[in-house]
């Protein structure tokens, strides 16, 4: 990881810190497959449930339910390997490798940068095998076309990135993944249902529709859906990346600070 004594380039600092977290993923693929089982439950759950009811009075002409609702799953999907990724940097910080890390000549954003790379790649596998589900087993068929099902999922990827970074200021500052979990459970879980992820705003009570409103995950997920389905909303791209870009510069920033600080004496 050193090259003579100026040490190694950011950019091989950052490849090599990534690969070294993909091969821990490789060999324990368990944690890619725990992370699938919320999206893919409630995928599931949904279409089998909801598809068999009549769709609400504001419910797009013309879409199914699974076709509707399959963006705010890879959204879902986002937002549980966003999680990880602060987690995975609190293991990081437990397991040894931090303080080896800072007694060599590498940027200590390094790890950073790495980390959030490494939710960006888990992600994706993630969204694949969702995508391959919804098309093999449940009939998956926007009618955005393939280009505009990739910008979709692109746009999925670029938000579980961004949110990737906040969760890592989190690992970074708390420094115990009991905490951030809570945070997912608490915070992310219901804004996800206070958004248009399951229903159309407009068929919310008026309260939660008023919430829905101001939700950022709910411009992320109009944004997506509209792209997929070739619907209305593809103005909600611009405030999605917009919002993504500033929770990323933010979110990396204090990730800094916190990683910056001393490890408690036991390295924990």
């Amino acid at each position: 990881m050193v090259a003579g004594r100026r040490g190694s380039s950011v950019f091989l600092q950052v490849r090599i810190l990534t690969g070294r977290s993909l091969r821990s993923l490789a060999v324990d693929p368990g944690v890619i497959l725990f992370g699938l089982l919320q999206p893919v439950i409630i995928l599931f759950v949904l279409t089998q449930v909801f598809s068999k009811m009549g769709p609400p009075p504001h419910f797009p002409k013309g879409i199914s339910y699974l076709d509707f609702v399959l963006p705010a799953v890879l959204v879902d999907n986002a937002i549980q390997s966003a999680v990880q990724s602060g987690i995975g940097l609190v293991d990081d910080m437990k397991n040894g490798i931090v303080p080896r890390l800072r007694n060599l000549p590498i940027a200590q954003s390094s790890l950073l940068v790495a980390r959030s790379m490494v939710n960006l790649v888990r992600s994706a596998v993630q969204a694949l095998v969702i995508m391959v589900l919804a098309l093999t087993l449940l009939g998956y068929s926007p009618r955005g076309g393939a280009a505009q099902v990739v910008g979709s999922v692109a746009l999925t990827l670029f938000i579980s990135w961004a949110l990737g970074w906040a969760f890592i200021a989190a690992g970074a500052w708390l420094r115990r993944a009991e905490p951030m979990q809570n945070l997912a459970l608490i915070a992310v879980l219901p804004m996800l249902f206070a958004s248009s992820a399951y229903v159309p705003v407009a068929d919310l009570p008026p309260w939660l529709a008023a919430v829905a409103q101001v939700n950022p995950l709910t411009h992320a997920i109009d944004a997506t859906r509209a792209l997929a389905l070739g619907v209305p909303g593809v103005e909600a791209v611009a405030p999605a990346l917009l919002v993504g870009g500033g929770i990323a510069v933010v979110g990396a920033v204090l990730a800094v600070m916190g990683f910056r600080r001393p490890l408690p004496a036991s390295g924990g």
